[in-house]
């Protein structure tokens, strides 16, 4: 592997503990093969990591061949999130990871004004920061639609779970299922991996298992929301993590259309805490923390094998 990354700086964060490095690119100028991320993502022999966000221009990540053209809305001085899966994958969106990546360039100072727009491959995404500083912050990101494309199934051992499949910029497949509790839900062993049908998902997907709905609930700023579930994801590209922001965003659209319903807002518990997606005719938002836990610099043959 090239040494790209060989004393650059990075900073870690993490949104409920779904959790990132961030790496600062202006120019689009880093080599970031499929194998230096799943390096630098690797919990044995990188930093460790979810998932890899670059801060880059939207503009020179054209100029260098990263992206095709812009996406739906996205302006050339836009920052946008190069987002990878912690194999080394590209993905659409991670609703966790603007959120973090929002926080990063307002506390650096990149932007100078709490609303302002992320460029992602799934397009624009404004985003509101509520609070911040150079630590902890309070964020809300307008997801768009989440669009619902059918029914399909999937096994967790041996067990299969019925759900929604739903694009929220990437796939996903979200089950909410009845009579489960949060106790059951916690007690799901995922580590044999989950099985979809390719058919549906030929590019894979995430997997969301959630709870029914219950009435009520407390969103961030106090407020009562009309909802609360619990849920848990398994992210292609990672298997599972803590939180998954466009998974909540699923799991919030599955759960509202379990109950017949198409808009609504809920608070919704993750093994990394907790969120409030709200979704309405114009389409969803995802409100919640970020955290920005640590910034260092990569030593040089860091990756070196041997």
């Amino acid at each position: 592997m090239s040494d790209a990354t060989d004393a650059l700086r990075f900073v870690k964060g993490h949104g409920t503990q779904n959790d990132f490095v961030v790496l600062a690119d202006p120019a689009a100028e880093l080599g970031l093969d499929a194998a230096r991320v799943a390096a630098i993502c690797d919990r044995q022999r990188g930093i460790g990591a979810d998932g890899l966000l670059r801060v880059s221009r939207a503009v020179a990540l054209v100029e260098r061949g990263v992206l095709d053209a812009l996406p739906a809305g996205v302006r050339p001085d836009d920052w946008f999130m190069d987002y990878r899966n912690a194999d080394g994958s590209i993905a659409e969106m991670c609703g966790n990871g603007v959120r973090v990546f929002a926080h990063y360039v307002r506390a650096t100072g990149l932007v100078d004004t709490d609303t302002f727009t992320v460029g992602s491959r799934a397009g624009a995404r404004p985003v509101i920061i509520h609070s911040h500083d150079q630590v902890r912050a309070d964020v809300t990101v307008t997801m768009g639609q989440a669009r619902v494309d059918g029914r399909s199934q999937a096994t967790v051992g041996d067990t299969t779970y019925h759900g929604a499949v739903i694009d929220v910029g990437n796939p996903h497949l979200a089950c909410v299922v009845p009579d489960l509790t949060a106790e059951q839900l916690a007690g799901i062993d995922f580590s044999a991996g989950v099985g979809l049908d390719a058919g549906v998902f030929p590019h894979g997907a995430n997997l969301e298992l959630v709870t029914p709905a219950r009435p009520g609930g407390d969103g961030p700023d106090g407020t009562t929301v009309d909802f609360s579930a619990h849920m848990r994801v398994f992210e292609r590209g990672v298997g599972e993590t803590r939180s998954c922001g466009t998974g909540l965003v699923a799991a919030g659209k599955a759960s509202l259309g379990a109950l017949g319903r198409d808009t609504g807002s809920l608070h919704i518990t993750v093994p990394g805490g907790s969120v409030l997606v709200t979704v309405d005719p114009d389409g969803a938002t995802l409100r919640g923390p970020s955290v920005l836990v640590a910034e260092g610099r990569f030593r040089p043959g860091w990756s070196d094998e041997g």
